[in-house]
């Protein structure tokens, strides 16, 4: 018989750790389940993060391991491939599930957290995922700091370019924006351009140029190299959903055109199925780590009290039952 907890973790990152913390000094049994696989893992630190600021993701993934596991969280490194209901067919009963992992494990948990993040589907120009997180960028709050005062280059791929190129000209005098047969600005956007001295480069990118291990320029399909010293793409972020899809939530495109998320009670992270909640960039595509962390925090309090909620409820019920059988 599998060990039934309070609550499993579906993503070890900042969300699902900070969740079993929370969790954790609930006194809830928890279990994390990680595959390993954190977006920013191609990133030398993480920044914005309050008195963390700098620190390697993954070394801030191992003390966040170390503190769940103080307060009595497992945590296993295991791919869950899918989740069912297993609770009885009928008006109030309580949420349970059982989630596969793809080594043909089974875990039991009443109440369910998804917190499996994104994955970044990059434009089609050769070069870019190999300089992904060093000298390809794409949060000026993340790595604006780092690529201060030199020459940038904006790659037209999504709808936030325009605003992406405004943005990094606040860490940046020296910003080019290339429009990649993508990127058609209007006439107000021209303007707002120029009034910022940001050049404006016309045709298709075709790869990146790298010298010494370094970005040091964008060619152009026209064979035309332009120098710079930093790439901003932005990319199509796409929700990790199918563990929640196996349970019937849907994810909806992100109201500003940058991807697919799954919706969620902003208050908490419930979903649309009852006793599964999500959090972190499955649901906030363009959160940091830090709201990750305060998303995953909240949705551990909720569940909480969802099963609080749970266990008055059917502690009620006995009290009446031993009442009436006296």
């Amino acid at each position: 018989m599998a060990k039934e907890y309070d609550a499993v973790i579906v993503g070890g990152g900042a969300a699902g750790l900070s969740a079993a913390v929370t969790l954790g000094r609930a006194m809830r049994s928890v279990l994390v389940i990680d595959a390993g696989e954190p977006r920013n893992a191609p990133a030398a630190g993480v920044h914005g993060f309050l008195s963390r600021d700098g620190i390697n993701p993954r070394e801030l993934l191992a003390l966040g391991r170390t503190e769940a596991r103080q307060y009595g969280a497992d945590i296993v490194d295991g791919v869950a491939v899918g989740a069912r209901s297993t609770a009885a067919p009928m008006f109030g009963s309580e949420p349970s599930f059982e989630v596969d992992l793809a080594d043909g494990t089974t875990v039991v948990a009443r109440r369910l957290l998804v917190t499996t993040g994104l994955v970044d589907k990059l434009p089609d120009v050769e070069g870019l995922r190999e300089r992904w997180g060093r000298d390809v960028l794409h949060c000026p709050y993340c790595h604006g700091w780092e690529v201060r005062n030199k020459a940038i280059g904006i790659l037209g791929s999504v709808p936030m370019a325009l605003h992406q190129t405004l943005l990094f000209r606040q860490w940046s005098p020296d910003i080019t924006l290339f429009l990649n047969d993508v990127v058609e600005p209007t006439e107000e956007e021209w303007e707002q351009l120029a009034a910022r001295s940001i050049t404006v480069v016309d045709g298709k990118v075709l790869s990146l140029e790298v010298t010494d291990d370094a970005l040091s320029g964008v060619v152009l399909e026209s064979g035309k190299v332009i120098p710079v010293e930093a790439v901003v793409a932005g990319p199509r972020m796409e929700a990790r959903s199918a563990v929640l899809e196996s349970l019937g939530v849907p994810t909806a495109e992100h109201p500003m055109g940058v991807g697919h998320h799954v919706v969620v009670n902003p208050q908490g992270g419930a979903t649309s199925v009852p006793g599964v909640y999500a959090a972190g960039n499955v649901t906030d595509l363009t959160g940091q780590v830090m709201a990750s962390a305060a998303s995953g925090v909240m949705a551990g309090a909720v569940i909480n009290a969802d099963l609080m909620t749970e266990e008055t409820r059917l502690a009620v019920e006995a009290a009446r039952l031993s009442a009436v059988s006296r």
